[in-house]
């Protein structure tokens, strides 16, 4: 996936914080413009994020907990094969997999069983791991990262995932990165088009995102209660987001009109209150499969 999640985190962020930031106007008429929901948030060790996919097509990524350091989500492929993907970020600014030293490279410190790990490259470098799971629209699926610091210079993120017709929460793997920052900031989601064939930009994708906390290093559990929504340079204006029933919602392609939020604007704190998840793994930072 030639993805545009470097030019996503610096909306997000507002500085550069993984590689060269690509302009994308060239995907005008030829892909679904981008959409994204930046989360404010304090640092923490976990992230929980869910999301209900409302309509999708081929070549569609829904990023459900995106952090400073990486990704994690679910994509529709080709011949209606459907993935989770948790993909970390090595430090620096390169798009060679190949080139980067081994003592800077993300280190694979667990996996799953059945998942499928390896390096990727082009939207700067790091280490992926994939899920083959046959996810369904209108399902809630369930997203967790764990933080923990791995020595003086490394931090270690293991991502766990739930879904219907899974056996309790499922293990992808666990990555350490360089770094000499704190644990997980910078939260957000996105939808995007990677197909780009000029036929893809008529298909309408959306999806709801919510019930989302972050537990502090310090046990406090924090719902987030905001959400900024911007868009990459694409100038398609067939986008749109917003809140709907307690669930922030993004919208791009095929029919799709911006009629409720503008780009960059924060949405209301109107969710409705709620109880931070009760049923997450044990011990979240396990490299083991299960509970």
């Amino acid at each position: 996936m030639r993805s545009l999640l470097v030019l996503l985190v610096v909306f997000i962020l507002g500085a550069h914080a993984a590689g060269p930031c690509r302009a994308d106007e060239k995907l005008a008429g030829i892909a679904c413009r981008s959409v994204h929901l930046g989360y404010p948030g304090p640092e923490a060790e976990l992230f929980y994020n869910e999301v209900v996919v409302d309509n999708s097509a081929t070549g569609t990524y829904f990023c459900a907990c995106g952090f400073r350091q990486g990704y994690f989500g679910v994509q529709e492929q080709g011949k209606g094969r459907k993935v989770v993907i948790f993909s970390v970020w090595d430090p620096g600014a390169q798009d060679n997999p190949g080139a980067v030293p081994a003592e800077k490279r993300v280190k694979l410190l667990a996996q799953g069983e059945k998942i499928r790990v390896g390096r990727f490259g082009g939207e700067g470098t790091g280490g992926q791991s994939f899920l083959d799971h046959d996810w369904k629209v209108g399902d809630t699926l369930r997203f967790l990262v764990a933080a923990k610091r791995e020595g003086d210079d490394r931090i270690a993120y293991t991502a766990w995932f739930q879904a219907p017709g899974l056996a309790g929460w499922r293990l992808i793997a666990s990555f350490s990165t360089l770094s000499a920052k704190g644990l997980l900031s910078g939260y957000y989601s996105f939808v995007e088009d990677f197909r780009r064939d000029g036929e893809s930009l008529k298909q309408a994708r959306k999806a709801h995102y919510g019930n989302a906390w972050l537990k502090t290093a310090q046990g406090d559990w924090r719902a987030l209660k905001k959400a900024r929504f911007t868009g990459d340079s694409n100038p398609s204006l067939a986008i749109d987001a917003g809140l709907d029933q307690g669930r922030w919602f993004l919208a791009t392609g095929g029919d799709t009109t911006n009629k409720t939020t503008k780009l960059n604007e924060t949405m209301p704190d109107t969710t409705p209150p709620g109880k931070s998840p009760a049923d997450l793994p044990a011990d979240p930072f396990a490299r083991k499969t299960g509970f």
